[in-house]
């Protein structure tokens, strides 16, 4: 269920930013995130810099994105949720 969750949320994120201006360094973030989350086991790859890395694109996404700030702070909670 959360994993699901967390692809519904990585949808809505890409959704959002298809409609923004968004730097080369934060959209090579994403895809790292979007790779590290959407690998085939039942729950995302686990290392220590998975949540590390939600956590700077939700920085850089603060100011400017306020609905993206939003879908990461919602992954970040649910990768806790499920022990990531």
């Amino acid at each position: 269920m959360s994993k699901e969750k967390i692809r519904d949320l990585l949808g809505q994120l890409r959704l959002e930013l298809k409609s923004t201006d968004v730097d080369p360094a934060t959209l090579s973030l994403l895809q790292e995130l979007d790779t590290s989350l959407s690998g085939g086991a039942d729950q995302p790859t686990a290392h220590p810099t998975l949540v590390d890395r939600v956590r700077a694109l939700d920085v850089r996404f603060a100011a400017r994105h306020e609905r993206a700030e939003t879908l990461l702070r919602q992954v970040v909670d649910l990768l806790g949720k499920i022990g990531v």
